[in-house]
C-alpha cells in the first residue's frame, strides 16, 4: 500500500481554503501529496513488481526511515521526519522517494528553494514519477509561476503508467481558476470528474464555472448531485440557493434554505439567503 501524505490546514493557500470542506475533497490529491509506494533499488521507473529480492540492503534501511519520516510528518513532527529522512538518503543517497517527501516538508516549513531543490532531485532520479511532477507543479503554482506549473502537471499527465490522473487534473484545473483560464479549468476539472466522480471539489468547480457562464442546467446537475452528498457544505448549499432561483425552483430554493438554517446558522451564506442577496456574501 502506497504511503499518502496530506499537507496541513496551514500550508494551503488562502484562495485554495476557502471551502470548508475543500481540504476533505483534496486528501486524495494535493497528496497533494503521494509518495510513490515501489521503485526499482536505482530510482528507475519500472512495470515489474518489486519483491523483497530486488532491494539492496541499502535501499532497504532507507525505505525503513522514509515510513518512519512519513509517520512523523503526519504527525506534524517536521523536524524529526527531516532527520529519519537524512538517515534515509545516508542509506541510500539515490532514493528518489526520498527527495520527494523533504520537498514536501519544506513546503510546509515555507522554505520553497529547498523544496523545488528536493523535487528537482527526485525528478532527476526518476523523471518518470508522476507523484513527484505532481507536487513540484502544486508548489509552482502557490508561488504563481503558473505556466511552469502546467508543464508540471502535463509531464505527470503524459506518462502512461501514472495511476493519479484525476488528483493532477484536478489540481490543474484549479490553477487555472487561479490562472483567470476558465474555460481550461472547466476541461480540466471535467476530466478529473470522468476519472473520480465521488470528488466533491471537482463537483463543486463544474457547478461554479457552468453558473457563472450562463449554464444553470449543467450547474443544477453537479450541484445536486454534491448537495445530495456528505460532502455539502454552506457555500455548495449557497451554490444550489442561486442556481435553483436561475431556474425559478421556488421550492427547491426553500428547501436548500432550510438546510443552510439548520446545519450552518451562522454562516454568512444563510445571512444573505435570509436578506433577499443572492450574490456572494
Amino acid at each position: 500500500m502506497n504511503p499518502s501524505i496530506h499537507l496541513p490546514a496551514s500550508a494551503c493557500p488562502n484562495w485554495l481554503l476557502r471551502m470548508g470542506w475543500l481540504w476533505l475533497g483534496l486528501m486524495g490529491l494535493v497528496g497533494l501529496l503521494s509518495l510513490s509506494g515501489c521503485a526499482t533499488p536505482g530510482g528507475a521507473a519500472s512495470t515489474e513488481i518489486i519483491t523483497e529480492s530486488d532491494e539492496t540492503d541499502a535501499r532497504k534501511r532507507a525505505r525503513t526511515r522514509l515510513a518512519l519520516a512519513v509517520g512523523y510528518f503526519e504527525q506534524g513532527q517536521t523536524t524529526i521526519a527531516l532527520d529519519e529522512l537524512k538517515l534515509a538518503l545516508g542509506a541510500d543517497p539515490n532514493y528518489g522517494e526520498a527527495f520527494n517527501l523533504r520537498g514536501l516538508i519544506y513546503m510546509r516549513l515555507g522554505d520553497m528553494r529547498l523544496a523545488e531543490d528536493s523535487f528537482r532531485r527526485a525528478v532527476a532520479l526518476n523523471p518518470r514519477d508522476g507523484n513527484v511532477l505532481h507536487n513540484l507543479g502544486w508548489m509552482q503554482c502557490q508561488q504563481n509561476r503558473l505556466p511552469e506549473a502546467f508543464a508540471s502537471f502535463d509531464a505527470a499527465l503524459a506518462i502512461p503508467q501514472y495511476g493519479d490522473r484525476s488528483k493532477t487534473l484536478l489540481t490543474k484545473g484549479l490553477c487555472e481558476i487561479r490562472a483567470g483560464r476558465p474555460e481550461d479549468a472547466e476541461r480540466s476539472l471535467q476530466r478529473s470528474y470522468e476519472l473520480d466522480a465521488g470528488n466533491p471539489v471537482a463537483g463543486f468547480h463544474i457547478a461554479n464555472l457552468s453558473y457563472k457562464r450562463g449554464d444553470f442546467r449543467r450547474a443544477q446537475f453537479y450541484i445536486r448531485r454534491l448537495n445530495n452528498s456528505e460532502f455539502a457544505n454552506n457555500e455548495s448549499l449557497w451554490l444550489g440557493i442561486r442556481v435553483e432561483r436561475r431556474l425559478d425552483n421556488r421550492e427547491a430554493m426553500q428547501q436548500l434554505g432550510d438546510q443552510l438554517k439548520r446545519r450552518f446558522p451562522q454562516s454568512p451564506e444563510l445571512a444573505a439567503f435570509e436578506r433577499g442577496q443572492f450574490t456572494d456574501p
